[in-house]
């Protein structure tokens, strides 16, 4: 049993509730850091971020990370992590991504396309 201040995460609850074509939650403030959970079954934009590192966790479907020169296939379960200034995109490797993300709170997001 939690204190009343505390209280349990249900992942298996929340992947239930998110629909759309995109969807991004903060699930828990850790520190200056935040992880959030996301559904995508979309690409999203080139981006960096300047001052985090992002690690993704693929819960279900699968998801792809590509960077200028590479791309990386996520199964659930695997664990990526983009560092700071990289250039990346996030995409679904189907229908549905749904996806845990673990980054700075303040997180800086610059849209760039490669090679810009």
């Amino acid at each position: 049993m939690f204190p009343h201040h505390l209280t349990a995460i249900s992942l298996h609850h929340i992947i239930g509730d998110l629909a759309g074509d995109y969807e991004n939650r903060i699930l828990s403030t850790i520190n200056d850091h935040v992880l959030r959970i996301s559904l995508m079954t979309k690409d999203y934009f080139w981006h960096l971020h300047p001052n985090s590192d992002e690690t993704f966790m693929v819960l279900e479907g699968k998801l792809w990370i590509d960077l200028e020169n590479e791309s990386a296939e996520l199964c659930p379960g695997d664990i990526f992590t983009v560092p700071a200034g990289v250039l990346h995109r996030t995409r679904p490797g189907g229908k549905r991504s749904v996806n845990l993300t673990f980054e700075r709170a303040d997180i800086i997001t610059v849209n760039r396309e490669p090679g810009g």
